[in-house]
């Protein structure tokens, strides 16, 4: 029968590093800025395009749809990422 992995197991299957907190701090600096932009340039990009008739062509909507893909990952993605690093460690528990 095959064995049952436990959260313990998985832990231990990836081993956790020892990192400069200047590291952390740095890191979610880059994130921080990187999530600031990424939001900002990606909700131009779509009020861009709802705004103005010629640039809602077909071939635009693949855009617009990478753009509220992105969109979206920098709102729900760097805001986690970047109070991570500044505790240090992963602080949403289990489930998060």
């Amino acid at each position: 029968a095959p064995q049952k992995m436990t959260v313990q197991d998985v832990l231990r299957a990836f081993p956790t590093v020892d990192v400069p907190d200047h590291a952390h701090y740095t890191i979610g600096v880059v994130i921080l800025i990187v999530g600031i932009t990424g939001t900002l340039g990606n909700f131009l990009v779509f009020y861009a395009f709802c705004r103005s008739r010629s640039l809602q062509t077909p071939a635009n909507i693949l855009i617009i749809n990478l753009a509220i893909s992105d969109f979206l990952m920098s709102i729900t993605q760097s805001p986690v990422f970047f109070t991570s690093s500044l505790y240090k460690h992963w602080i949403f528990g289990e489930k998060g």
